[in-house]
Formats: C-alpha cells, sequence, structure tokens
C-alpha cells in the first residue's frame, strides 16, 4: 500500500496542472508524446534483453500501449470537454472497471454492475444538471475511454508478472511498458497533432518535465509495482483515493469558485455507486458464483 498511497499524492497535482496550465494551450497530442518519452527515458539504461522471454516483452509492450499510450490520448482530450474537478469526478468509474476485469478474467460476470453504472451516471447528472451538453456529454465518454485503458493496463501487468515464471526485477523490463506507449503516443502525434501548439513558455516546458520524468516515469512504475503487491480489492479502492486529493488540490489552490454544493451532492451520489459496489454488487455476485 505504501507505494500506491505514495503515487496518490504525487499524482494529485497532475489533473490541475494540465486543466490549467496545458489544456487548451498546448497540443494535446505533443503532450502526450513528450511526457511519454521522458518517462521512457528513466528506465532505458536499466533495460534487460538477455534472457527475457520475447512472449513477456510483447505483453509489456502491448500493456505499456493501453495503460499509458492509448489512456492518455484519452485523458488529455477530456480537458477539453470538462472542467478539472469534473474530470476528476468521472474518474470514479476505474475500479468498478478494476473489479469487473478480474472477475470477467475468472469467467463470471454480474449484471447487477449496471445498476452502480446508473447510480453513478446519475450523480455525473446532477454536477451538471442544469449545462448537460454534447460537450459535456463527449468528455463524460472521453474519460470512461481513459478510465477502462488505466484499469486494463493494471489488471493486466499484474496479472502478467503473477504468470510470469521467470524470475526478474520490475525494474528491468518496465522500460519495455514504456516502449509500447511511446510507439501509440508517436502514432497519435504523428496523425493528429499540431506542430503550431508547442509550449511557448518555460513555465509549460517545466511542468511537461515534471510530468513526464516525475509523474509518469516514476509515478508508473510505483503505481504497477504497488499493484503487484495488493489484492485486486485494495487496489480497486486505492483507484478512488485520487479523487478526493485531486479535488482538494484543485479547489484549495486554483478553483475556488467551483460549485460546491452541486460538486459535492453530485460527488456523493458517485462515491454511493461505489458503495454498492464494493457492498451489495460484490455480495451478490459471490452468492450467483457459488
Amino acid at each position: 500500500m505504501f507505494y500506491l498511497s505514495a503515487v496518490t499524492l504525487l499524482w494529485a497535482f497532475s489533473f490541475s496542472l494540465i486543466g490549467v496550465y496545458l489544456a487548451g494551450q498546448v497540443d494535446a497530442w505533443f503532450s502526450v508524446w513528450m511526457r511519454i518519452a521522458l518517462a521512457g527515458l528513466i528506465f532505458l539504461p536499466f533495460l534487460q534483453f538477455k534472457d527475457i522471454p520475447a512472449k513477456l516483452i510483447g505483453k509489456l509492450m502491448a500493456i505499456g500501449g493501453i495503460q499509458l499510450g492509448l489512456m492518455y490520448c484519452f485523458y488529455y482530450q477530456s480537458f477539453l470537454l470538462l472542467s478539472v474537478p469534473e474530470v476528476l469526478l468521472f474518474t470514479v468509474f476505474t475500479p468498478i472497471y478494476v473489479t469487473l476485469i478480474y472477475d470477467l478474467l475468472k469467467g463470471r460476470f454480474s449484471p447487477w454492475y449496471l445498476l452502480t453504472a446508473v447510480i453513478a451516471v446519475a450523480g455525473a447528472a446532477i454536477i451538471k444538471f442544469a449545462g448537460i451538453n454534447e460537450s459535456f456529454l463527449s468528455g463524460f465518454l472521453v474519460v470512461q475511454g481513459a478510465n477502462i485503458c488505466f484499469a486494463l493496463g493494471q489488471v493486466g501487468y499484474k496479472h502478467v508478472m503473477e504468470q510470469n515464471k521467470v524470475e526478474i526485477s520490475q525494474r528491468t523490463v518496465f522500460g519495455y511498458f514504456y516502449i509500447g506507449a511511446f510507439v501509440v503516443a508517436s502514432i497519435a502525434f504523428a496523425l493528429m497533432g499540431n506542430t503550431d501548439k508547442l509550449p511557448t513558455t518555460n513555465l509549460q516546458w517545466g511542468i511537461l518535465t515534471y510530468l513526464g520524468l516525475i509523474a509518469s516515469g516514476l509515478g508508473y512504475f510505483l503505481w504497477n509495482k504497488g499493484a503487484c503487491l495488493v489484492n485486486a480489492g485494495a487496489l480497486a479502492v486505492m483507484n478512488n483515493a485520487l479523487v478526493p486529493a485531486g479535488l482538494i488540490v484543485n479547489i484549495v489552490i486554483w478553483n475556488r469558485d467551483v460549485d460546491l454544493t452541486r460538486l459535492l451532492l453530485g460527488g456523493a451520489v458517485i462515491m454511493l455507486s461505489l458503495w454498492v459496489n464494493e457492498t451489495w454488487v460484490k455480495r451478490k455476485t459471490l452468492a450467483c458464483s457459488v
């Protein structure tokens, strides 16, 4: 839990840094590409080629391409459609996806997950009750794309490392994770990037450097390492610790004029959906599988 808790504190600032200083000012596709490139540089010196199965390399690259590369493609676009608090609250679905993917790996599925989703969507509607528009709905769906990619990557990495029969240090193979992510980011930037909107200030370059080297480079390694040391339930819960941490940072420092009443009410309903998922739905699922 130490690794997951440390990264939660580290990532609490990332949402606001992106939303306040980069979104709409720096090309999102370049931001994704730059962040992943910098993160990969940290682990390239440790990369081990000898005695690493080709199948393991391929799996790690695929996981990186999904969890980091594809997830960031969704994630950065969401800040163009939503406010930082909305992005944060809509990441609350990630633990549901983590649990659902684990269950699917075990060959079981419960339709009660739909109840969780309906309650959470109701919470989202409360937050934007007077202003639900195409942009808001698109942003909501884009964040869900990011959540699913992040959940798939976490579960996939944990599953692959648990199934791996070769004794290896995660530090020596994590570079393959970033190589996979870099391939996805490079394709996205080449196809959709805008070179006319590159960073123009030292602050923007500094934020990208911090996000790349620290938040992504160090953060994702520690998060995935921590995911291998806890059970699925603890991993799902720690995913949501990001929400209150990120909200506190954003509201206290950058977004003091937010509609707290609507935000807290909608957030409470979304949290209710998690409680339903973690208690009632899980009990129903276990009962049906016996």
